[in-house]
């Protein structure tokens, strides 16, 4: 899978850009604030339809546009692709493929896949839950597309029984309706994300010894919210029946807090290295080492799903490591892998690659 051309309309820093990348590695050199990293998020963009910064749509349009235009054409398994997209600075985008128009902007996922690694990616092991249960809903859509639909209707349910928490009622009956719906979406949510773990738990293993050297074992923690034990393989409807369980024995609590306290939102994804929490027991080395690691693994486990290597994005990661971690990064990166990668010190870059000046909104 691979990026042929990409052009960029309104686009954060970019008035008009045209740019066609190696179908290998691509260095993207320039200065801080020249706007290399704009290119990797509309690359990403293209892919899971949000930016990985965290930031809303209308951030994207550039002051002086009222949207944003971003158009690609791809090669995915030997098929050529075009999307084509327009941000407004309100409003809903409107995306095509193939010159035909989306009826759902969740049609374009899969279309094409990419992994990305930025310097904050260290808050997935320092910081607390919420991103990496983020993190392995996001593989599993690249993985499963569909899953973006079970994450939906799960964010629905739990949304509507919030609602209902809130206003201050204890009908019974009404909030068995709501548990029903919300336990069904999240037996599904976990399903999805028992199964991430399974693909990526060896692959994560393989991939922190060769960043890392050997020595611990990187395994993927997951504590659930109804009865604080470990995730256990099971159906969407075994889930189901557990997380509908827990909802019953929580509703006291939930009456109290006038908020839902049990379900796939509450749970507690981790990484351990040897057992031992990585949060508190790794150094800072050890957790960047991880964090790589974990996006490593998420790419060779698309490629091993899909059977197609997605794109990969590195935002000024090496200048992030010690010489050594850096130079098994660049042996580790995946062959025959479209790779952008920027810096703003191209001569501390381990790896060999087309080399592209950003400056002045062009990339030449």
């Amino acid at each position: 899978m691979r990026v042929d051309w990409l052009s960029l309309t309104g686009f954060r820093s970019y008035k008009q850009v045209d740019w066609r990348p190696d179908r290998g590695v691509n260095l993207l050199v320039g200065p801080n604030g020249a706007g290399k990293t704009n290119v990797l998020e509309a690359v990403s963009y293209l892919s899971t339809l949000k930016s990985f910064r965290g930031a809303s749509d209308s951030a994207l349009v550039a002051d002086d546009s009222d949207s944003a235009v971003i158009r690609s054409g791809l090669t995915g398994k030997e098929r050529e692709r075009l999307i084509e997209m327009e941000i407004p600075r309100s409003g809903a985008k409107r995306v095509q493929v193939d010159k035909n128009k989306l009826k759902r902007s969740a049609d374009l996922l899969g279309v094409i896949r990419t992994v990305a690694f930025l310097p904050d990616d260290l808050d997935l092991v320092k910081r607390g839950p919420a991103l990496r249960r983020e993190l392995l809903d996001d593989i599993a859509i690249q993985l499963w597309p569909a899953a973006n639909l079970d994450q939906s209707e799960f964010e629905r349910a739990l949304r509507q029984r919030n609602a209902f928490l809130k206003s201050g009622d204890r009908d019974g009956a009404t909030l068995g309706v709501w548990d029903s719906r919300l336990a069904q979406a999240g037996g599904k949510v976990l399903a999805r994300r028992a199964r991430v773990i399974e693909v990526l738990t060896p692959l994560l293993a393989a991939a922190y010894t060769q960043i890392a050297g050997p020595g611990p074992i990187t395994t993927i923690t997951y504590v659930n919210s109804w009865d604080g034990t470990a995730l256990a393989p099971m159906s969407a409807a075994d889930y189901a029946i557990r997380v509908d369980e827990g909802l019953e024995r929580a509703r006291r609590i939930d009456y109290e807090r006038r908020m839902t306290t049990v379900g796939p939102h509450r749970d507690e994804p981790g990484f351990a290295l040897d057992d031992a929490d990585s949060r508190n027991h790794a150094s800072q080395g050890e957790q960047r080492s991880i964090a790589l690691a974990i996006k490593l693994a998420a790419h060779q486990a698309i490629l091993e799903v899909v059977g197609d290597s997605p794109v990969l994005l590195l935002d000024d990661v090496f200048s992030e490591l010690d010489p050594e971690r850096s130079e098994a990064l660049a042996k580790t990166l995946p062959a025959d892998t479209q790779t952008l990668i920027t810096s703003a010190r191209p001569e501390e870059l381990p790896v060999v690659g087309r080399l592209w000046r950003v400056e002045g909104g062009r990339v030449l």
